[in-house]
């Protein structure tokens, strides 16, 4: 999994009026938890255009006043009109801890129910996993090679090395659908 690297600086006053002044200055409040200590601190706004606005699942190396944290993002709080960011908040990678987070998923493969006229529907685009850092990748890849029309591939299917999928095991992700032109010659001539 790749990782942004994001310098901060610690809060020495805490409350809505800090955090308001500090937002007026570009700065973010945020919070890194789930280690031995809590810490508070702020975090220029556009060192986080590589974090949160992107598609890709990263973790950050969070460099607070000299002391170095490996974190995933926990919550992004937005303003209701604006879309401004408000908060943000940071777990704590402890190493040989198991951590949960969310990877997207990408399709490959050609499937010979799409190619006789039948429609993939991709049902997801994350799925919830749980294991170490180490092992988290940047995305699954979920292959459709063999899938025929009313074919459904669920997250039982899914295996990866050292990871465990969290969601329900009955979840459809892809399925196969038929549609109006579906040439049905291939399907009459392997039935007989």
């Amino acid at each position: 999994m790749k990782s942004v690297s994001i310098s901060g600086s610690l809060r020495e006053n805490v409350g809505k009026r800090d955090a308001k002044a500090q937002r007026a200055k570009g700065m973010i409040p945020c919070v890194i938890y789930g280690g031995q200590q809590q810490y508070q601190f702020v975090v220029d706004q556009r060192q986080f255009k590589d974090l949160i606005y992107t598609p890709e699942v990263k973790y950050a190396v969070l460099d607070l006043d000299g002391k170095k944290f490996n974190a995933i993002l926990q919550d992004a709080q937005f303003h209701a009109i604006t879309d401004n960011l408000l908060h943000v908040d940071f777990l704590e990678v402890v190493e040989n801890k198991p951590i949960t987070i969310d990877i997207p998923v990408k399709v490959s493969g050609t499937s010979p129910g799409v190619l006789r006229g039948g429609k993939m529907a991709k049902k997801v685009r994350k799925l919830k996993v749980r294991g170490l850092l180490e092992h988290i990748p940047e995305y699954i890849n979920l292959s459709i090679d063999g899938m025929e029309i009313n074919d459904n591939l669920r997250v039982s299917d899914v295996k990866i090395d050292n990871i465990t999928v969290v969601d329900n095991p009955s979840k459809v992700l892809i399925s196969i659908l038929t549609s109006r032109n579906v040439d049905d010659s291939a399907t009459e001539a392997a039935a007989e």
